[in-house]
């Protein structure tokens, strides 16, 4: 029988709490690859220059955090949320100032480009 919505949970894993099977297996794999890194360095450096580098960038995907692929849009679209927070937390004057500096500086560059 299910629980009525917005009753409180009782029973079962607190969330959070890892799988015992989870944590036994990375702690079983753990102590492998301890036991094998003298063997595993050896091994590397047995490898031909373009393997090691093949092996070492690969190595490198599990202490590296993955980057999400960004496109030019992306950034702009992320700079743009920044200084919108950026601004929305800034004094009314302050503000002002900001909007009086761009606009000078997009008629300075206007100028620029009639000249050339």
């Amino acid at each position: 029988m299910s629980r009525k919505k917005g009753s409180e949970k009782t029973g079962g894993r607190v969330a959070g709490t890892p799988n015992k099977v989870t944590s036994d297996l990375k702690t079983w794999v753990a102590s492998i690859l301890d036991n094998g890194r003298d063997k595993f360095v050896e091994s590397l450096d047995k490898l031909e220059p373009s393997e090691y580098i093949r092996v070492f960038t690969g190595l490198l995907n599990y202490a590296l955090p993955k980057q999400a692929p960004t496109t030019p849009d992306d950034v702009l679209r992320k700079e743009k949320e920044m200084m919108q927070e950026l601004l929305l937390g800034l004094p009314e004057e302050a503000i002002d100032r900001v909007a009086k500096r761009l606009q000078e500086l997009q008629k300075k560059e206007e100028d620029e480009n009639k000249s050339e």
